[in-house]
C-alpha cells in the first residue's frame, strides 16, 4: 500500500491506496479469476479439458488468460469491439482467442448472452460469470480487503471509508463487508462516471471512458442498499489524474485508478471532519496506450485535477 501526500487548494490531505497494479497480469482481476478457478476445481464443477470462456471488459479476460492458460485450458474472451487494441493483443499473446461484439451484435450484453449460448451449446465449457459468481465479491473478503487492513493496522490507522469504482462489483462488494466486519461504521462508496451513471439510474445510459466500470448494467452481485451514496466523478478528470499520477509521482495507472482517487478526495473535501480513505489503484497504465489517456485532455469547469497538487507518496506495510 501507499500514502498519497496531495494539496487541495492549500490544504494538504493524504490518501491510502491498495496497489493492485502490480499483479500478476498489472491488475486487481488476478485475485478473482485466480479464487474462481480454485473453487471451481474444489467444487468438481471444472475439469481440466474444460474450455473456460468469458465475457469482459478486459482485465478479467485478460487474468482468465493468464491463469487459465497455465492450468492447461482453452480460453476463449468475449468483449465490446470498442475497448482498448492492448487489451485484445495481450489477450491474444497468452494464446487465448478473442471474439469481439459491436454495438449492433449487442455489445457488452451481447457478450454475456453469447457466452452462455456457447455453454448450453457445449458441456465442456466452464463459465466463470464473473458478475453473478459471489466467490468474486468473496475473493476481495478474504483477501484484498484483510490485507487492506492488516497493512493500515500496522501503522495505526482505521480507515473511515472505502471508494472504489464499480465493474463487476467484486471489489466494492467484498472489501466492504469485511471492513464492516471489523468496523460497522465505516463507509463504502461505490463511484460512477458522470457522463455514464448506471448505479443512479439502474439502466445503461450515456456512454465514458473510465473502461472497466460502469459496463451498462448494474451486476447481480452489487447490492446498493448495503452501500453509502455512489461518489460521481468525470471521465476526463479521470484522464487527468492518471497522467498526473505517471508524470508527477511515477505511478503509471490506468483510467479508473485517477478516477478512484478523485472520488476519495472528494469524499474528504465534503466531509466535516478529516477522513482515513481508503481506494485502490486497480490496474496499470499498459492497456490504455492507444487511448485517450496518451492525448492531451481539456480542463473543464468542475474538474478536482487541476488544482491537485500531487507533493509525495510513501510506500507502507509491503505483505
Amino acid at each position: 500500500m501507499i500514502e498519497i501526500l496531495y494539496r487541495y487548494k492549500n490544504v494538504t490531505g493524504k490518501v491510502y491506496v491498495k496497489c493492485e497494479h502490480y499483479n500478476l497480469t498489472g491488475s486487481i482481476k488476478d485475485r478473482m479469476a485466480l479464487y474462481i478457478l480454485q473453487q471451481a476445481y474444489r467444487s468438481g464443477k471444472i475439469k481440466s479439458s474444460d474450455i473456460i470462456v468469458e465475457a469482459t471488459s478486459g482485465n478479467t479476460g485478460i487474468s482468465f488468460s493468464a491463469i487459465g492458460k497455465a492450468l492447461g485450458h482453452e480460453v476463449k474472451i468475449i468483449m465490446p469491439d470498442w475497448l482498448s487494441r492492448e487489451r485484445i493483443n495481450i489477450i491474444e499473446s497468452l494464446g487465448a482467442s478473442v471474439i469481439l461484439m459491436s454495438k449492433e451484435k449487442g455489445g457488452f450484453l451481447g457478450s454475456i448472452a453469447l457466452s452462455e449460448q456457447m455453454s448450453a451449446a457445449d458441456p465442456a465449457i466452464f463459465l466463470p460469470r464473473q458478475f453473478e459468481n459471489t466467490f468474486n465479491a468473496e475473493a476481495h473478503e478474504k483477501t484484498t480487503a484483510k490485507e487492506i487492513w492488516m497493512q493500515l493496522q500496522a501503522i495505526d490507522i482505521n480507515p473511515d471509508a472505502f471508494v472504489a469504482g464499480v465493474g463487476t462489483g467484486g471489489t466494492i462488494m467484498g472489501v466492504g463487508k469485511y471492513l464492516r466486519s471489523r468496523n460497522p461504521v465505516i463507509k463504502i462508496h461505490p463511484l460512477e462516471p458522470e457522463e455514464s451513471p448506471t448505479l443512479s439510474t439502474g439502466f445503461k445510459t450515456g456512454s465514458h471512458r473510465i473502461q472497466g466500470i460502469s459496463d451498462e448494467f448494474i451486476p447481480a452481485i452489487v447490492k446498493l442498499d448495503e452501500m453509502d451514496p455512489v461518489i460521481k466523478v468525470s471521465d476526463g478528470d479521470s484522464i487527468l489524474m492518471a497522467q498526473k499520477l505517471a508524470k508527477t509521482l511515477g505511478l503509471a495507472v490506468g483510467i479508473s485508478s485517477g478516477a478512484n482517487l478523485i472520488g476519495a478526495i472528494r469524499l474528504q473535501q465534503q466531509s466535516k471532519r478529516p477522513l482515513n480513505v481508503v481506494t485502490v489503484f486497480s490496474d496499470s497504465n499498459k492497456k490504455y496506450l492507444s487511448t485517450d489517456l496518451m492525448k492531451e485532455e481539456p480542463v473543464k469547469q468542475g474538474y478536482l485535477s487541476p488544482d491537485i497538487e500531487l507533493l509525495d507518496y510513501d510506500a507502507f506495510s509491503r505483505m
